[in-house]
């Protein structure tokens, strides 16, 4: 009989925060389907369960964290409107968020975001602001338009709400399909991995929860390993949501509590996962949507035969013609 987790350090979010934000989120996020593929589980040897996040609002998982975080904002704040920064995900669902609750919004985007975001995140009716990501910082840059126009900053992964909101992902795929053996959860600032790990500590204590990166952006499996907070600068790599520097000063410790290891994926294996994913389960899947899937399909995870794993896809908001191009 496993003990109860001990209590979080002050000031990380909880398992009971998890289960707070999926009561602001009802009504507000989609359910995403849970998938099944008999060619993946004969592949694998597994029971494979793919939480569908592609299929969000927004087209990512990043709509939970925003609408929590930015639903709890006082009344002046709100008013005053909030700013992020973000290559995409995270700008669109702070925009769609911000929408709903009425909260100006400004987001500051890199030059090379894809464009299918960029659009977006405006069609949002966000403001967008955009820099060159070889020059200068964005989190400064955010900072400073903070400063200047009294805005509040809804950090990207860094947030204990937005971490929260993540966690819900999960939170549903564990009511849906009970305790599982092994979860696979995309990691680029770790929000939605912190997020994950939380609820299954509290709803599958069993069951091991595993963070997947790209190889060219090994910070956090870096981290992870050594117990020192690892960067890697502009790290070049298809997967555009998973270019974050490194862990925040709260996903760091969150991960290194309640993550059992980290691995790591190469361009290829993860475009080959969304050919799968796009060809045979008819799921469009970005490629740091596909980062879980990536390491299952391609032995880097090898659960024992028959057990129970859970997938997260993170994300489907790719470009149709760089998708083509990856493809050929």
């Amino acid at each position: 009989m496993s003990s109860a987790p001990s209590p979080e350090p002050p000031g990380l979010p909880t398992y009971a925060d998890v289960v707070a934000a999926a009561g602001r989120l009802a009504g507000q996020a989609h359910r995403t389907p849970v998938v099944t593929s008999r060619t993946v589980d004969e592949r694998t040897g597994c029971r494979v369960l793919f939480k569908c996040e592609n299929l969000q609002r927004v087209g990512a998982f990043k709509f939970r964290g925003a609408f929590n975080a930015l639903s709890r904002l006082p009344g002046a704040q709100k008013r005053s409107g909030v700013v992020t920064y973000s290559s995409g995900n995270h700008a669109q669902a702070v925009g769609l968020a911000s929408r709903v609750l009425g909260i100006p919004a400004t987001i500051v985007m890199p030059e090379d975001a894809p464009a299918v975001k960029q659009a977006a995140t405006r069609g949002y009716g966000a403001e967008v602001v955009l820099y060159d990501p070889r020059t200068a910082s964005r989190e400064a840059l955010g900072g400073r338009i903070a400063t200047e126009r009294g805005l509040t900053v809804i950090p990207p992964f860094d947030h204990p709400h937005v971490i929260a909101g993540q966690g819900t992902a999960a939170k549903e795929l564990f009511d849906e399909a009970g305790p599982l053996d092994f979860l696979l959860v995309p990691c680029g600032g770790g929000g939605l991995l912190s997020g994950c790990a939380l609820a299954a500590a509290a709803l599958s204590p069993s069951c091991r929860t595993l963070g997947v990166e790209p190889e060219a952006a090994d910070d956090a499996t870096r981290s992870f390993r050594s117990g020192t907070l690892h960067r890697v600068e502009r790290p070049d790599t298809v997967c555009d949501g998973a270019r974050t520097p490194s862990l925040g000063a709260l996903t760091f410790p969150l991960v290194r509590r309640h993550v059992h290891d980290m691995v790591t994926v190469s361009d290829g294996e993860v475009i080959e996962a969304m050919r799968l994913l796009w060809e045979r389960l008819k799921l469009v899947v970005e490629p740091t949507g596909a980062l879980a899937a990536a390491a299952l399909l391609s032995g880097k995870v090898s659960p024992p035969a028959g057990s129970r794993v859970g997938v997260i896809l993170s994300g489907g908001n790719v470009d149709l013609k760089q998708a083509a191009a990856w493809f050929a």
